[in-house]
């Protein structure tokens, strides 16, 4: 792609002003519309050091409401980066609905300047470059339009701009080491640039190369593919406007699964229990070693992450708070997921899962989780059949990409039998203290407890991976269900620190 950039072609001041202004104009209404019909723009800007990714990145922002749009300089990452995984600081900037984003540099800095600080191995390239590609497509099914460019200039050229740079004390720190190293890399760097540029150009998230030789002409490139992208969505938007509304009006199809799943609720032996006495002794036992784990974590550095599905009833609170009892509160999180407040529903639905990863050394407990896309929005009809049916992979990516960073997850459904439920329902309902525990949602998704199952089953399958298997928790008895709780936890950290050889 870069080779077939002309770094001599100049556009001339006639031309830039008459295409300028009508540009200009279209691009201030079309973030009018974007923010009315709810419609994120994500421009990311890539290039070579000294390109001018700056200055055209202020070119371009000149015709927008800056009440409108965000700019994150994302070159360096920080240190509460570096404690996530890699795309965690990327996702927790994503636009909201109607919002623009503007990033100077992007996730592609891992491909110009991990290879240089050998943070990518070049064994890890094409490994990259598909997540790369997962992230981008969930962002583009999502809702998410992404504008990518690269700023072109020669090798030549850089070390013009970086002599002049260096010359002034006020400049100079914008022409460091790290700058001049891959300036003496370029060559080398131009050939992974355009693997790069050529494996992740899509029709949904396409590059424009853009001269950083030619002020005038980058500005115009930019404009145009801004507005082309906005104007092909406010079109499909307008298109399909009524069409989608009668869909969510019409609910999901429900696909039932029994036939394919290895686990059939059914088959669960819910009469497992745990003696009383048995209970009181082993259960102190079991949070001093978690609290001995948790301490681990903390030294060695690892994230993980604790995920609690199950039935209305089934104990998932009482399991956290035993799970949690013991241990230092200054390293763990638990996060009550409910309904998508208004901030969450403007972003994409992994996106408040992705904030609320926990940063190397801490423990993140879910109380509700990511499922619920699968679950409770697939039931209720809450997101269209597409949405729910294409959220496995997109939730199997994002859990492989945690456990690639290093984390450990594990994931657990709590099963009961619908008549433990409906006792449990009415001793809630009975008792003044548990009251607060019993709604009409409750009653009412006991109602659907048959689509529920189908849609549990099929997660199951379809989500339990060799990386992140589910740990099914017989849990009519809550004691017998909390000790297996605590002794999955804490199995699933001991197998991690062998494998990696950390002494606990």
């Amino acid at each position: 792609m870069l080779d077939q950039i002309d770094l001599q072609e100049k556009m001339d001041k006639k031309t830039y002003k008459e295409k300028l202004g009508p540009l200009t104009l279209r691009l201030g209404e079309l973030q009018r519309s974007a923010r009315e019909h709810g419609i994120p723009l994500l421009v990311i800007m890539e290039g070579w050091d000294a390109a001018g990714k700056g200055t055209l990145m202020n070119r371009v922002l000149q015709p927008l409401d800056p009440r409108g749009f965000k700019v994150y300089n994302t070159g360096k990452p920080s240190e509460e980066d570096l404690l996530r995984p890699y795309l965690w600081p990327f996702w927790v900037r994503m636009p909201a609905k109607g919002q623009f984003v503007f990033m100077n540099r992007s996730w592609y800095r891992r491909f110009l300047e991990g290879r240089l600080e050998r943070t990518l191995k070049s064994e890890d390239v094409d490994e990259a470059l598909e997540e790369t590609l997962n992230f981008e497509r969930q962002l583009c099914l999502g809702g998410t339009q992404l504008v990518k460019f690269f700023v072109h200039i020669s090798k030549k050229e850089q070390k013009k701009r970086l002599d002049k740079l260096d010359e002034q004390s006020s400049t100079m720190w914008r022409a460091s080491r790290a700058e001049w190293q891959r300036h003496k890399r370029y060559d080398d760097l131009l050939e992974l640039a355009e693997k790069m540029l050529n494996a992740t150009n899509s029709d949904d998230s396409a590059w424009t190369v853009v001269s950083g030789h030619d002020e005038r002409g980058a500005e115009i490139r930019m404009l145009t593919a801004m507005v082309g992208v906005l104007e092909r969505e406010l079109e499909k938007k307008l298109e399909s406007a009524e069409a989608k509304k009668k869909k969510i009006l019409a609910g999901p199809k429900i696909t039932v699964t029994h036939n394919l799943s290895p686990v059939k609720l059914d088959d669960v032996k819910l009469d497992l229990s745990l003696d009383h006495e048995k209970y009181k002794k082993e259960l102190p036992k079991l949070q001093k070693r978690l609290k001995e784990i948790q301490y681990t974590l903390y030294r060695e550095r690892i994230p993980a992450v604790a995920a609690f599905e199950g039935w209305d009833a089934a104990g998932k609170g009482g399991a956290i708070k035993r799970l949690t009892e013991r241990l230092d509160p200054r390293g763990y999180e638990v996060h009550p997921v409910a309904a998508p407040n208004d901030i969450e529903r403007a972003h994409y639905y992994l996106w408040r899962f992705w904030k609320a990863f926990p940063k190397a050394g801490h423990l993140a407990v879910f109380d509700r989780t990511w499922y619920g896309r699968v679950l409770v929005e697939r039931v209720e009809g809450f997101c269209t059949s597409d949405e729910w049916e294409r959220a496995y992979d997109e939730i199997n990516d994002m859990e492989a990409q945690w456990r690639r960073y290093g984390a450990i997850l594990v994931k657990f459904w709590l099963h009961i039998d619908p008549d433990v439920q409906l006792a449990r329902f009415n001793e809630r309902q009975d008792t003044p203290l548990k009251q607060w525990k019993i709604t009409d949602e409750d009653w009412r998704n006991r109602e659907k407890w048959s689509l529920y199952k189908d849609a549990v089953e099929e997660m199951l399958l379809r989500t339990s991976t060799t990386h992140s298997p589910w740990t099914i928790i017989e849990a009519d008895n809550k004691e017998y269900a909390r000790v297996k709780v605590l002794k999955s936890l804490i199995e699933a950290a001991e197998e991690f620190f062998v494998e990696r050889k950390i002494k606990i």
